[in-house]
């Protein structure tokens, strides 16, 4: 895996406020440049959260307030692996799974640095600390304070059991699917995806490309199964979240 930065010293030095006329409303067309970066910077946050212990949901919660942290701000203007930080930081406040600052210190110090030490509680340290805690301050004030988001992942739990019971069982005991789609719905938060589609549909989604994947066919009846799941859903809402995901992975290959 691609180190994403040589030394923690890069996110202590560099300041979380913006330069003084700098322009900092986002809007901008994402270039190709800055999807890879925003891909390789969630796969750092569920990498740390995974390693501090943390359940999906407060994972999920630290990439959707990355994105619409950076919805808001331009790419360029902070350190977004600093930003990351203090999402995991956040989301940890706000999923009720609270977690130091130093152990996110630590960890992200062992992604950065493989086979590193623990650091010592010196200046270094505090000035980390500091800067994350700051950052933290500024995610809230960016997102007005609206911290709290609805993920896919009680749908995708639901829709799971509706499934579940339409399918032979033997049928569903050879084939993944469960496990598959949970996993497609955690790579959506990769990108930007996750924010920009309906948690229903994005549960949707992931299950009919799980189904799809396998070959694993519901009884046909008067509506389709995902109609009958998600009223609003349209065939074209389910293909727009497929593409988007496709496009993540096509983004997944080109970061090696």
């Amino acid at each position: 895996m691609e180190g994403p930065s040589p030394s923690l010293a890069v996110l202590r030095d560099r300041p979380v406020w913006p330069a003084a006329g700098r322009r900092q409303s986002g809007g901008e067309a994402e270039t190709d440049r800055d999807m890879k970066k925003h891909f390789r910077v969630c796969r750092f946050i569920m990498e740390t959260g995974v390693k501090l212990g943390m359940r999906s949901v407060p994972v999920a919660t630290a990439c959707v307030l990355y994105h619409r942290f950076f919805q808001r701000a331009r790419l360029q203007a902070y350190e977004p692996y600093l930003v990351a930080m203090s999402c995991v930081y956040l989301a940890g406040k706000v999923e009720e799974q609270h977690t130091r600052t130093r152990d996110i210190i630590n960890v992200s110090h062992r992604y950065f640095n493989s086979g590193s030490v623990t650091l010592e509680c010196d200046k270094e340290f505090w000035d980390l600390r500091d800067s994350v805690v700051q950052c933290e301050l500024l995610i809230l004030r960016q997102l007005n304070f609206h911290v709290s988001f609805e993920h896919p992942h009680k749908y995708l739990l639901h829709y799971l059991m509706s499934v579940k019971s339409l399918v032979n069982r033997h049928a569903w005991s050879r084939t993944p699917v469960a496990e598959t789609s949970w996993a497609l719905l955690r790579d959506c938060y990769h990108g930007a995806m996750c924010i920009r589609h309906t948690p229903q549909h994005i549960a949707i989604a992931t299950l009919h490309l799980a189904l799809d994947s396998y070959g694993v066919e519901l009884p046909v009846g008067e509506r389709e199964w995902w109609q009958v799941l998600c009223v609003d859903v349209t065939k074209a809402d389910i293909d727009a979240v497929i593409s988007d995901l496709l496009q993540l992975y096509d983004m997944e290959a080109k970061c090696i």
